[in-house]
């Protein structure tokens, strides 16, 4: 198996150095606009891209935050598990997002998705609902993006045909923000 891992490390370091750093910088832009506009950041995802959008919530709430004055107000929609699950039984599994998003989302609000594949259809759904009103929608995939990141004003997309070395990496992406709003507010 030193073999295997050793390969899968290789792949993992290989996509990295292929990251898109110029759309990596426009979105921790956007983010750190919004904690100054005292816009809301919400994040989305299903399966292990859900972990990730609710982490990357607790990194800016309290990772980036805490100590401060000025706080992010960042909500993970698939977090509030009882209405997801009364939008997924009583509409459709398709609106677990969106339909929350047209109680809270404010124009200007950032709505951030992730997908590995970047074709789940709930995500791309509320991005739709986001850019339609007044949204900055922002998309993190992999496996060559998918309908995500063409819906998306901002879209990452990590190049590798993998979806567990996509969401490491995504996961790592949302640590390096965290880590670089962390020094842009406190410079």
């Amino acid at each position: 198996m030193i073999d295997f891992y050793s390969s899968y490390f290789a792949d993992l370091k290989n996509t990295l150095d292929k990251i898109d750093l110029g759309i990596l910088e426009k979105i921790n832009t956007i983010l750190y606009r919004a904690l100054l506009e005292k816009k809301q950041v919400f994040t989305m995802g299903n399966g292990g891209s859900g972990s990730t959008a609710s982490h990357f919530v607790c990194d800016l709430n309290k990772g980036v935050c805490y100590g401060q004055q000025n706080k992010f107000k960042a909500i993970c929609l698939n977090d509030n598990i009882p209405t997801l699950l009364a939008y997924a039984n009583d509409v459709s599994y398709t609106d677990i997002f969106s339909e929350p998003l047209k109680n809270l989302m404010q124009k200007g609000d950032i709505v951030i998705g992730f997908s590995g594949s970047g074709n789940s259809e709930n995500i791309i759904k509320a991005i739709e609902y986001a850019k339609q009103n007044g949204g900055i929608t922002v998309g993190f995939s992999g496996c060559g993006g998918g309908r995500l990141a063409e819906v998306a004003e901002y879209s990452l997309v990590v190049p590798i045909d993998d979806m567990q070395k996509s969401e490491d990496i995504h996961f790592v992406l949302c640590h390096l923000m965290m880590q670089s709003l962390m020094r842009m507010i406190r410079k």
